[in-house]
């Protein structure tokens, strides 16, 4: 395998790792509010729209991890050395791991939010934004992804 092949693999690798555990980190976070969300449904169907929110925040992690995806994949063809393709790699990390994480403990936060909408159900907007801290770092880990993708000198 040549250092142009294997440094294109390694890119890759990167490209799919922000992707996997943003997406991951979504997944996972989604199910925490959706579960709370269908017990308070289940008592009250009219609290939907005030819920809806809540169960879908989690999800942005998921396409900060695609739309990173997509600013790497268009460098991929620059590639012309292995420490290229390594630096690629380690641009996708940023998003890769405050995605997993972030979306994982924000679907936290919004089944919290979800158990206060279930008690005082104006209180929805509180809920999100606590949400919202926790946001904050995804969107963080996704512009250091996109900032250093653009430090690589091809």
């Amino acid at each position: 395998m040549t250092d142009l092949s294997l440094g294109v693999t390694v890119a890759m690798c990167g490209v799919g790792f922000a992707v996997i555990f943003a997406g991951i980190g979504s997944i996972v976070g989604i199910g925490y509010p959706a579960r709370a969300a269908a017990g308070v449904l289940s008592e009250d169907p009219g609290r939907f729209g005030s819920l809806f929110l809540l169960v879908v925040l989690p999800g942005t992690q998921g396409f900060y991890g695609f739309v990173a995806a997509f600013l790497l994949i268009g460098n991929i063809s620059n590639i012309e050395t292995l420490a290229q393709g390594w630096q690629l790699f380690f641009a996708a990390l940023p998003i890769a791991f405050t995605g997993l994480l972030s979306g994982i403990h924000q679907g936290k936060v919004c089944a919290a939010g979800v158990n206060l909408v279930a008690k005082r159900p104006k209180e929805v907007m509180k809920g999100v934004i606590y949400a919202a801290m926790v946001e904050t770092y995804a969107v963080l880990g996704l512009l250091v992804t996109f900032f250093l993708n653009n430090l690589i000198e091809f």
